[in-house]
């Protein structure tokens, strides 16, 4: 069983899209989906805990920004795979 601190994953993700937008290189958005220690992707808690950190992220940005957007489609990845009830 691995552990992480959510507020460590949402760290390294910010900086990885960072590094993508500024120097063109590093994983960029795909840091908010999955571990790159060990290739797994994020699910149950963790994976919502992280959609909802990405959008509070980039919820800022214009409607036209392209961070904008992936963000949103990682909170609807979350939301999806979460399986809760739809309020």
């Amino acid at each position: 069983m691995g552990l992480a601190h959510v507020a460590c994953l949402v760290r390294q993700a910010e900086m990885s899209v960072k590094e993508k937008e500024e120097e063109n290189t590093g994983v960029g958005f795909d840091k908010w989906a999955g571990c790159y220690d060990c290739g797994q992707r994020f699910h149950g808690a963790v994976q919502l805990a992280l959609g909802w950190a990405c959008w509070k992220t980039y919820l800022g940005r214009p409607h036209t920004d392209a961070n904008r957007s992936n963000a949103i489609g990682v909170l609807g990845n979350a939301l999806r795979a979460s399986e809760l009830p739809e309020e």
